[in-house]
This record gives structure tokens, sequence and C-alpha cells, in this order.
């Protein structure tokens, strides 16, 4: 069985539809930072502060390239899409759906962008990460899904009729 790879800004809620989608469809769930943090000991943030940017490209890209799975929906790292092979790779296992919303409600969502764990250069805002990275989301996307009105549940049935089609 063919999976699901989700990507979209940090804040999106890829995780949070992820795991309701992957419910629904009677598929496992799995977050590519969550693998980050296992295989390296430590949140995001401290593999950020304490190794470095590079670094954690590196570990990122690495853990998208080798993933081998089925019947997954894969939540990705918001940054996923910067690196060319392991989205590559994701789009052989399945398609991908990018999770849009405004920047507007980015905005509202990520009260904490120096402590979640989010790539940036020093002196990049939100917006700054936003442009820079949307026509990323939009080059691998199979299908973009506006999620930004509309319940959880309105959005996961909305992803269902869309990718119902694309799994067999």
């Amino acid at each position: 069985m063919k999976n699901i790879v989700l990507v979209g800004m940090p804040g999106c809620g890829k995780s949070t539809v992820g795991v309701v989608l992957a419910k629904t469809l009677g598929m496992d769930f799995i977050d590519t930072d969550l693998i980050i943090c296992k295989r390296e000991g430590a949140t995001l943030q401290r593999i950020i502060e304490s190794s470095g940017l590079q670094h954690f490209s590196q570990v990122e890209c690495a853990v998208g390239r080798e993933l081998k799975l089925s019947g997954t929906v894969i939540a990705t790292g918001g940054s996923m899409v910067l690196y060319e092979d392991a989205m590559e790779h994701l789009k052989t296992l399945g398609p991908v759906v990018f999770i849009d919303v405004g920047l507007e409600e980015l905005s509202r969502r990520i009260t904490n962008i120096t402590t979640r764990g989010i790539t940036f250069e020093e002196g990049e805002t939100l917006e700054d990460i936003y442009k820079s990275r949307r026509p990323f989301y939009e080059k691998y996307a199979d299908v973009a899904v506006d999620v930004q009105d509309g319940s959880l549940e309105q959005t996961v049935e909305k992803l269902v009729k869309i990718l119902r089609g694309m799994l067999l």
C-alpha cells in the first residue's frame, strides 16, 4: 500500500491532521521530527543549538532519504522540502500533500519560533521562512489542501476524498 507524505510550514497541522488521517484510513503514522529526536537523543531545538543548522539539515535529509515504509501517513518536518534528494525519494513512497495555511494564521499558531526547533538563519522572520519555502511546497506537492477554514474533521474528510483514488 502506498504512503501519504504531508509537507507544509511548521504549525500548519501536519502531525495533527496526519494522526487523524491515518486513523481514518487505517494506516500507520510517523513524524520525521520524532525520528530525528530519537536518532539524535535530543529535542529539535537542542539539536539545532548544540550541533548547528548544518548538522540538523544533514540528519533531516538522511531521515527523508532513508524511509522505507508502506501504508503510512508521513508528517515531514517543515524544512524537509529544502532537500531535493530526500523529497525525490519521498515522492516515490506515495502522494505528497501540501497542507496549506496562510501566513497570518501561522503567525497566530506559532508563538515560540525560537524554541520550537524551526530551522532558520539568524535574523529571519516567520514571513521570510514562509516566502522562501512556499515555492518548494508547491513544487513537490501532488495536491495542495487549504486547511485554514474548517474543522480538523472537515480537513480530513476533504483529504480522504482527494486521496482515495491516488492510493489504489
